[in-house]
């Protein structure tokens, strides 16, 4: 072989080989695109059959005012209303009312409450792919016993009230959702004609308008519903509007408030009387049009707690607790005036149904009964309002707050 030769044949064998190194090469991405295509489409797949799809039922508790679990995730079904553990938390301690972010990322809670001293907000960061919460911080409340929080329109600020204390306090949130210490500071003074409950004010729920330019006080010591305008671009966001404070009747004890989703009306349930108390509403002015009695039969006292609205706006539902009571009233809503028709009345099967909510669809609503230690799954008929029990329940410790959300597609 000549030179020539044999340098030509050295030339086309190294050709040769980087052919093929470059054809394996082109293989192994080739393989890589298929299976990354073939991820690709079983993602989009998973999407358009709805199974990345999950709703969480959030529970709040009492833990006796020792650090416990306290914060407990289930995944709910909403075809059938069957509730799955997912997540428990640990070392919370009466994390006794919930709230979550408006685009469900955070929630907030009520903790350290019902103790003989100052109570705190906490901040936890939401993962809904497993479930689970990781806690950020926790700030102290500006007084004791907080009972209800909520945030504004794009989570910027989250508005506590302080039950025992009377107190409002505001936190600004910062990026990563945790709070900063409260930057305003509310004290409310008045009492009622109840001696024992209605010795001073007792703030028992936050609640913004749909517009977030306005926000709610009910009061429960003093017969009130505070009204505040709401300016987000203050530290101190809060201004009281006195002149449209609504006085509720005398011993009544508003508690819990909520806005139909037409937003002309709006409904607060009163705890002493046993009583809600319907509204026309217009830019932060209340004007009642209504007052009917929830319980199913008189009582030497009473003990109503929450009130929820069906979310295509046709029926409203209330909780009343007492030891030959605790039920869920169903009232039907005229929804040209906002007057409240009652139409029957739903055992919890449990004792003290503090809390209950409805799932995302509307099929179901969820009674959580404190002093039993269950929450129960109910069957909504969306035509008629009424409620059946499905025989779905899962035990949970002194539930006292329920929420649900729904995450994905």
């Amino acid at each position: 072989m000549s030179v020539i030769e044999f340098r030509l044949f050295n030339l086309l064998h190294g050709v040769k080989h980087r052919l093929m190194f470059g054809i394996c090469k082109l293989a192994a991405i080739f393989k890589k695109m298929k299976t990354l295509l073939i991820i690709l489409l079983t993602t989009i797949g998973y999407f358009a059959s709805g199974q990345l799809s999950k709703t969480y039922l959030f529970v709040g508790t009492y833990t006796d005012g020792k650090p416990d679990k306290g914060i407990y995730i289930y995944e709910f079904n909403c075809k059938t209303g069957n509730l799955k553990k997912v997540f428990s938390g640990q070392n919370i301690t009466n994390p006794s009312f919930l709230t979550l972010s408006p685009v469900g990322d955070y929630l907030y809670a009520c903790t350290d409450t019902k103790l003989p001293e100052e109570g705190s907000v906490s901040a936890f960061k939401i993962d809904s792919v497993k479930g689970s919460l990781t806690f950020l911080n926790k700030q102290k409340s500006g007084g004791e016993n907080p009972v209800y929080l909520t945030t504004s329109r794009n989570n910027e600020f989250v508005i506590n009230g302080n039950y025992t204390e009377g107190t409002v306090s505001v936190f600004k949130t910062n990026p990563d959702g945790s709070l900063n210490t409260y930057s305003q500071i509310i004290q409310f003074k008045g009492s009622g004609t109840n001696a024992r409950r209605q010795d001073k004010a007792h703030i028992h729920a936050t609640v913004f308008s749909s517009d977030f330019e306005y926000i709610f006080f009910p009061d429960l010591g003093a017969d009130k519903i505070r009204v505040f305008k709401f300016n987000l671009y203050e530290a101190q966001p809060l201004k009281s509007l006195e002149n449209y404070d609504y006085t509720n009747v005398s011993g009544s004890g508003p508690r819990h408030f909520t806005f139909h989703p037409n937003h002309r009306f709006a409904y607060c349930i009163e705890e002493l009387s046993g009583t809600i108390t319907s509204f026309n509403y217009e830019s932060g002015k209340l004007d009642s049009i209504q007052r009917i009695f929830s319980y199913s039969k008189l009582q030497e006292e009473y003990n109503s707690a929450d009130i929820h609205i069906s979310p295509d706006g046709l029926f409203l539902y209330a909780s009343n607790r007492w030891d030959n009571e605790n039920t869920i009233s169903i009232f039907s809503i005229n929804t040209d005036n906002g007057k409240l028709t009652l139409i029957g009345h739903q055992s919890t099967y449990g004792d003290h149904p503090r809390n209950f909510t409805l799932d995302p669809t509307g099929n179901f609503l969820i009674v959580a009964n404190q002093v039993t230690n269950n929450i129960v799954v109910f069957k909504r008929d969306k035509k008629t309002g009424l409620l059946t029990k499905t025989g779905k329940e899962i035990k949970v410790p002194r539930p006292s707050c329920l929420k649900m959300r729904k995450y994905g597609s």
